[in-house]
């Protein structure tokens, strides 16, 4: 096959070749919207989160079967575009699911510690004082676990080291799960209810969308953490800025934002001849959350290790062998 492959870091390119051997490659470094011309003959295309499969971009790859992304979301390609023309989408089902389970950690823990502000004022004054500095334990604290697949499982298990109260809400249960590792499912709403930090691990769909929205938040305990290092989407910016504002979240860490893939580029976005104006209600959220002294904002970082980074790799070549050979395995459903 023709392989028409978006990659970020250079050394991915002599990974790829080594496994992929017998299919012809065409690398491109950056993502797919940057390309100015595209291989019409490809017969597949691999990308990361970053870059945007979209009806139009697609429309420029006639000869395309095979989308492999290299993640385990597939909300940046337009899929009903690639089921209507034939096209399979391959994902990587699991890669990281202690990887982001201790990001997610690393992020409550810079909360509750406040270690940014201790760095920041040791780095910049060196001020030794532990006035402004005083945290809270994790310890008896009741922790909320949105989602239950891979990484909610892992930060699951990660909360009973810390020796703290597990709640956790799934659509679908996994009662045995439930009843080895010490954790109870609640309705949404109760979750929400009783829950010091909240942390996020759920697809993003039509069904997560804006689950964190004015109406859920009235529901949350008041001064609660949010953790997000699964999807922007899961949360509306807006609800979440007028929640610090009233105190109702008294803090949150944040790893992935609603329309993130501007922020590299918002002189872009300025500068458009006619931006959307959700488009322009986020950047400037997402600029609020930057900005806010107990918000930490980190750039979509949680899956990267050396050894995630491998492992996504290596299933996407997987994923894109066993294509070529007629046995396709880790399409979305």
């Amino acid at each position: 096959m023709k392989i028409l492959y978006c990659y970020n870091e250079d050394w991915e390119r002599d990974f790829v070749t080594e496994r992929l051997t017998g299919h012809e490659l065409v690398f491109v470094k950056g993502t797919l919207q940057e390309q100015h011309e595209l291989p019409a003959d490809a017969e597949a295309l691999s990308l990361f989160v970053n870059s945007s499969a979209s009806a139009e971009l697609l429309g420029k790859l006639p000869a395309l079967k095979l989308i492999a992304t290299r993640s385990t979301g597939y909300d940046h390609i337009d899929t009903n575009y690639a089921k209507e023309k034939g096209i399979a989408v391959a994902y990587v089902p699991t890669y990281g699911e202690n990887t982001v389970a201790e990001f997610a950690f690393a992020l409550l823990l810079s909360l509750s510690r406040k270690i940014c502000d201790a760095y920041d004022q040791v780095r910049t004054t060196g001020s030794f004082s532990q006035l402004e500095l005083r945290g809270f334990d994790l310890k008896g604290k009741t922790i909320g676990i949105v989602g239950t697949g891979h990484i909610g499982m892992h930060a699951i298990a990660m909360a009973r080291g810390f020796d703290m109260r597990i709640l956790a809400y799934d659509v679908k249960e996994n009662a045995e799960a439930a009843g080895r590792l010490g954790f109870s499912y609640l309705p949404f709403e109760e979750l929400l209810a009783q829950s010091d930090i909240l942390s996020l691990h759920a697809p993003y769909n039509e069904h997560t969308h804006h689950m964190i929205n004015r109406e859920s938040i009235k529901k949350m305990k008041r001064g609660s953490i949010l953790i997000n290092t699964a999807r922007g989407g899961l949360v509306e910016s807006e609800a979440l800025v007028a929640a610090l504002e009233d105190g109702t979240v008294a803090g949150a860490g944040l790893d992935v934002l609603e329309g993130e893939g501007f922020m590299d580029n918002e002189v872009a976005l300025l500068a458009s001849e006619a931006p959307q104006v959700e488009d322009l209600k986020r950047a400037l959220a997402n600029q609020y959350f930057i900005d806010h002294p107990r918000v930490i904002v980190t750039p979509h970082n949680a899956y990267n290790t050396r050894e995630a980074i491998e492992r996504i790799l290596g299933t996407t070549c997987e994923n894109i062998v066993s294509f070529a050979q007629s046995r396709p395995i880790h399409l979305i459903p």
